[in-house]
């Protein structure tokens, strides 16, 4: 099989509707496909809409939310592509940002990891393609959010102005397209991180590994964006990104 593509999804039926019906028809013209969607926990009905409208989806719903990594994991198990599409709940993807990715992958044989750029429903550019995840950087995010701030750092301003791809220290894992060797030679994402950064985690592991992550600005996908530990950094999500963040520069000793 070519592709299997990997959702979770948490009481986020809304979003997800509109995620299932781009995803039927950007995978329509490749029958070599699955979708595997792991519910973690939801209380919204998905459960009944999923078995009502989509019985041919890989379907597991978990008794309750063990995070993001726990979640996708579930799903790369059961995934049995060559690539392994991680997605968002929250995002709308089509056809000709799909092919490119993986004509980009067949094209780069040590491109593990591969993302595309990431509109929000105004169509502006997300900045999705991350320099290693500091601290400054983290705590000038929230401060930006709850300033309700336009303002940006883009570590990459060159490259997205030339408009050819390029390689990030990491890709958000709203969009990951990922080589199946990489799976194999590094393992699943790491459980101990309940919710972010285990998207930077992944790539950095990745690349110790050999492996290049590349974001291709040529070809978009729409990302809602929920951003939840940006909004409520001291809610229980928000919490939890917290205690990651502090396991994560633990594991790779750098702030």
């Amino acid at each position: 099989m070519q592709l299997s593509v990997v959702l979770i999804c948490w009481n986020s039926l809304n979003y997800l509707r509109e995620a299932l019906v781009s995803l039927q028809d950007t995978l329509s013209a490749a029958t070599d496909s699955e979708i595997i969607l792991i519910d973690n926990g939801s209380t919204d009905g998905t459960d009944n809409f999923i078995a009502q409208h989509y019985p041919q989806i890989v379907y597991q719903r978990l008794p309750q939310n063990k995070g993001v990594a726990y979640a996708r994991n579930r799903g790369i198990e059961k995934a049995r592509g060559n690539y392994v599409w991680l997605l968002d709940d929250d995002t709308i993807v089509n056809r000709e940002a799909l092919a490119e990715m993986l004509q980009y992958m067949q094209q780069h044989t040590k491109c593990g990891i591969c993302g595309c750029r990431l509109l929000n429903t105004m169509g502006e550019t997300q900045e999705s393609y991350k320099p290693y995840p500091s601290l400054i950087i983290k705590v000038r995010n929230v401060l930006q959010s709850h300033l309700n701030s336009n303002t940006s750092s883009n570590y990459y301003a060159d490259e997205i102005a030339a408009k050819t791809p390029f390689e990030p220290t990491y890709i958000i894992g709203a969009c990951q397209l990922i080589r199946r060797e990489v799976i194999e030679q590094i393992g699943l994402l790491d459980e101990k991180i309940f919710y972010g950064p285990e998207d930077a985690d992944y790539c950095i592991r990745a690349r110790k590994a050999g492996w290049h992550t590349a974001y291709l600005p040529q070809v978009s996908i729409t990302h809602h964006w929920k951003r939840i530990t940006n909004r409520s950094p001291f809610s229980r999500i928000g919490r939890k990104h917290t205690a990651a963040l502090l396991y994560f520069y633990c594991k790779h000793r750098k702030l």
